[in-house]
């Protein structure tokens, strides 16, 4: 089985979403499915990962080597934007799975992370934080002194975040785990 994430913008989301799908499937007892960051074409942002017209564009490019394809895009506090994402997925089909992170995709990595520095506030405060990539996730790259690794630090703390995947899908119920067990259920009735 192939699976192709499509990010809202694939320059720095690939280090985040590629560790973090291997390791579910992984965790789903499915480590020989084939995960892959759809990078041609880069969206550039939610506004063109939302357009029907760039995803119909992506299935056609993408059709016969990918069984499922997963839009991943951040919330941002707009708490409508799944509404869209349902939209879309009843406009592409049961193949095609979108999932808005609550607020942005580095909640997932932070999730992953067990010693979060101890002056931080407590995790349902960061979890609904809108600029949690720059109040939080940059300053953890800044701590450890990462910022000059792949994707500004995301490859290093998504390694490490991916090996708590369980965690993740505990401390994420409403985006990461709810895609997880949407993914269970499709891989039980495809495989």
């Amino acid at each position: 089985m192939n699976v192709l994430i499509i990010p809202e913008d694939s320059r720095k989301n690939k280090y985040v979403l590629l560790p973090l799908f291997r390791a579910l499937f992984k965790s789903l007892g499915k480590s020989r499915i084939r995960v892959r960051i759809c990078e041609d074409p880069v969206l550039g942002g939610v506004g063109e990962a939302l357009k029907s017209k760039n995803i119909e564009q992506i299935i056609q490019q993408y059709k016969g080597m990918t069984d499922i394809f997963i839009l991943c895009i951040d919330r941002d506090g707009n708490e409508t934007r799944q509404k869209k994402l349902d939209q879309r997925e009843n406009k592409f089909g049961e193949s095609f799975l979108a999932v808005n992170a609550w607020e942005e995709i580095e909640i997932w990595v932070l999730a992953g992370i067990k010693n979060l520095p101890d002056e931080w506030p407590s995790w349902s405060i960061i979890r609904t934080e809108v600029h949690v990539k720059e109040n939080y996730f940059d300053k953890l790259v800044v701590k450890y002194g990462i910022t000059h690794t792949p994707g500004g630090g995301r490859k290093e703390l998504t390694n490490k975040a991916a090996r708590e995947i369980n965690r993740i899908r505990q401390l994420c119920p409403e985006d990461f785990d709810n895609l997880a067990k949407r993914l269970e259920e499709i891989i039980k009735n495809r495989l």
